[in-house]
């Protein structure tokens, strides 16, 4: 699994003119679920992103995690992230996992959130979505399950 993780001091996902998630203060996790990816993948990536200490303590130190600073999780599922574009111009999806097994990973992702005791909105499955938010630092951190970076 891959995932962009943007701390935000709000965001939200809107399909077709309808707002399907949207939070305040926490984290914005774009979600990628690839070919070989299972339900381990995504347990660490929900334990990693709820642990993710981005958010500053009272002395200024990013020291704390959405959870402590009381924020919420946004999900959106983002294949996008398995683009491969090593070879010419055009991304191939190849390492992306096919949509019924993605869906399966990226909905237990959301669980194991919930399960950890963080609210988490999504935006809906396999839709074309607009994501708009107001990144705080800028941070933004990027994962990967099979630790390629």
């Amino acid at each position: 699994m891959r995932a962009v993780v943007q701390r935000v001091s709000r965001a939200q996902v809107t399909v077709k003119g309808e707002i399907t998630g949207q939070i305040g203060l926490g984290l914005l996790v774009l979600l990628g679920v690839g070919r070989d990816d299972t339900e381990a993948d995504a347990i660490y990536m929900a334990g990693k992103i709820c642990g993710l200490r981005v958010f500053e303590d009272d002395k200024g130190k990013m020291n704390r995690s959405a959870q402590d600073a009381g924020g919420s999780l946004l999900a959106v599922s983002q294949f996008t992230l398995y683009g491969d574009v090593r070879r010419g111009k055009r991304p191939s999806f190849d390492a992306a996992a096919a949509p019924e097994k993605a869906r399966q990973l990226y909905e237990f992702f959301v669980e194991q959130i919930r399960a950890a005791g963080l609210r988490c909105e999504t935006g809906r499955f396999q839709e074309t979505m607009k994501v708009e938010l107001a990144n705080e630092g800028p941070v933004t951190i990027l994962l990967d399950s099979g630790k390629g970076f």
